[in-house]
């Protein structure tokens, strides 16, 4: 979800590793241009799920690198797939009512929602996807961002 702590934790974590780092959202940004709240508001939600999808893609699947991918990438089945192929995807499990509190500024961070949509029907619409899509999931509710990393590393290795 965004606010989980993907960019934070996916930088300690290439830091712990000893690899590289990818922040899709990122990719995103210097692809189109732009901020990613204003791709949203300017060219609407299919147009962004396009930018998303394409800004997977463009990850090298030789890359050993840690990849932090926008909340959304889950709608991206092709990118998806492109992902799992040669990685192990993660899946950052925090509370709506945690999220609330990262999220305050939710209408212009750039979260891919419907106009109106809450927190709790995003969150719903997607948790089953982060689900199919993860090889785990990591709960991070009263976790600090060093211990989210060594459960990844402790779960990862074995």
């Amino acid at each position: 979800m965004p606010g989980c702590g993907k960019s934070t934790v996916g930088v300690l974590l290439a830091k712990a590793l000893g690899t590289g780092f990818i922040d899709t959202d990122l990719i995103i940004q210097v692809q189109q241009r732009n901020t990613l709240q204003r791709l949203i508001d300017l060219n609407g939600l299919d147009s962004f799920k396009r930018y998303e999808e394409n800004a997977l893609l463009s990850v090298s699947e030789e890359s050993d690198m840690v990849i932090a991918t926008g909340g959304s990438a889950v709608f991206c089945e092709k990118g998806m797939r492109h992902l799992k192929r040669n990685g192990i995807c993660v899946y950052l499990d925090l509370p709506v009512y945690d999220l609330q509190i990262r999220l305050a500024n939710i209408k212009t961070r750039g979260v891919a929602c419907r106009r109106g949509e809450s927190l709790e029907e995003i969150m719903a619409e997607r948790t089953p996807l982060y689900n199919r899509y993860a090889d785990f999931k990591v709960d991070c509710a009263d976790k600090s961002c060093e211990q989210i990393v060594e459960k990844i590393i402790r779960v990862a290795m074995i």
